[in-house]
């Protein structure tokens, strides 16, 4: 229920937030509900994860990305993420998630998301997301691109380790065995 509503909010209220790029960085301000607790009674590590989706679709709508994207039948997709804590969350507590773009490879993008409290991070992750057609098909980043706008700028360098990191979260493809590592 706690995602419903907060999905609610955002698709409600995003005009009235300011434009953003979805190049930039996205800045969006949440608060730890009772809802978002678990039983150590800081904010659940799940819910950081539906969190950063809101973050990102926030930053989508603002941009009016998101509305191309529907129009085209295309949707991003989770397909690996990788987060680091730092600092609880509490209840009540307010804090930032940023998100930005910080390269792509020739099948996905990469998103860093940071959750951020008076200018100190208290939790980070890196996302890599794909974009699927309605219709069946996936589309590579540089399809993305094209249909919808382009990249102002410098393409901006992926991390090493986060090239390294993409590797090594793998799954293999199709019908494929998993590796089995016990």
């Amino acid at each position: 229920m706690n995602l419903w509503l907060r999905l609610l909010y955002e698709k409600l209220t995003w005009r009235l937030r300011t434009r953003e790029s979805w190049l930039a960085v996205g800045r969006r301000t949440y608060r730890v509900w009772p809802s978002d607790l678990d039983v150590f009674n800081h904010m659940n590590n799940g819910v950081y994860l539906t969190l950063m989706d809101l973050s990102r679709y926030d930053l989508g709508l603002r941009s009016g990305i998101w509305q191309k994207w529907n129009k085209l039948g295309w949707y991003p997709v989770v397909v690996a993420s990788t987060i680091t804590f730092r600092k609880s969350l509490m209840p009540w507590q307010s804090f930032d998630i940023e998100s930005k773009v910080i390269g792509w490879d020739d099948q996905a993008f990469y998103f860093e998301q940071r959750f951020v409290v008076a200018d100190e991070i208290y939790s980070k992750a890196i996302v890599r997301i794909r974009f699927l057609k309605r219709k069946r098909g996936i589309l590579t980043p540089m399809e993305v691109l094209e249909g919808t706008g382009g990249w102002d700028g410098t393409r901006p360098e992926l991390p090493q380790w986060v090239k390294d990191w993409s590797v090594s979260a793998s799954l293999p493809k199709g019908k494929e065995a998993a590796p089995n590592i016990w």
